[in-house]
């Protein structure tokens, strides 16, 4: 027991690192620093927000559309983001594979910990300063919008996982990936309510993961208005399995990768 909590604290000491090292590679010290991973997904997100007003005028779906979009927004850029910067992640970093403390598995949590961190501070920050200017309603279950996140990240991680030694296998992924990512579009439930879609569509996406955690985001935020329509267990009938196989396909890849 006490060589699994020593094991333990040596691993998170070496993320905690590797985090640090992350953010300092990817946003300097200069400027606003770290903080870029905040501001980042923050700008995608107001200018969707602002365009969608200028098309579409101040509601959809009888919400807020800034609010609307922002809450659908966010977490979707979280995804692009997170697998984006996981193709490749082994071969750019498989260096630090030299020091045994550091695990394969360690560079992708290192990654998509970063993306979590700061799209979910973005989402906060976005909430705070259009809830004082009375574009953002108070989040009516904190609960289920906390819930919505856990399984939005959780199906994020999962694919992030599967994605990460695949494109280590394939060139034709890797290069493949970028294009294919933004097929997730419609399958995320950024900017649809399933209560709006006709019921045939409704069927179809609520095949996806992500919608199910969607709805619980947005319902956790506006509340029974918007009808939400989710799963408890399809999620993670979907995300463990997932994560089981990426975890199997990371060790594969282990063995082929050359640490110099």
């Amino acid at each position: 027991m006490a060589s699994m909590r020593q094991g333990w604290g040596i691993q998170v000491r070496v993320i905690h690192a590797l985090i640090i090292r992350e953010l300092i590679t990817r946003f300097g010290r200069e400027n606003i620093g770290f903080l870029w991973i905040m501001v980042e997904p923050l700008l995608f997100a107001l200018l969707v927000g602002l365009l969608w007003r200028g098309m579409k005028g101040p509601l959809e779906f009888g919400l807020d559309i800034v609010a609307f979009v922002v809450t659908g927004y966010i977490p979707l850029v979280l995804f692009r983001s997170s697998i984006g910067r996981a193709v490749n992640a082994f071969t750019a970093n498989g260096s630090f594979l030299y020091h045994r403390q550091i695990k394969i598995l360690d560079l992708i949590l290192v990654r998509f910990i970063v993306e979590l961190i700061g799209h979910m501070m973005a989402y906060l920050f976005m909430a705070l300063v259009l809830g004082a200017l009375g574009f953002f309603p108070w989040p009516y279950d904190l609960g289920f919008l906390i819930l919505g996140w856990f399984y939005y990240a959780l199906f994020t991680l999962a694919v992030t996982l599967v994605i990460a030694p695949l494109s280590e296998m394939s060139e034709v992924l890797e290069k493949v990936i970028p294009v294919t990512v933004y097929m997730m579009i419609p399958f995320s439930g950024a900017f649809y309510l399933v209560s709006s879609l006709v019921p045939a569509a409704a069927e179809v996406v609520l095949y996806s993961p992500p919608v199910h955690a969607m709805e619980m985001m947005r319902y956790g935020v506006f509340g029974p208005s918007i009808d939400p329509q989710y799963d408890f267990s399809y999620p993670l009938a979907f995300s463990l399995p997932c994560l089981a196989l990426g975890l199997l396909l990371c060790r594969k890849v282990r063995r082929r990768l050359v640490v110099e």
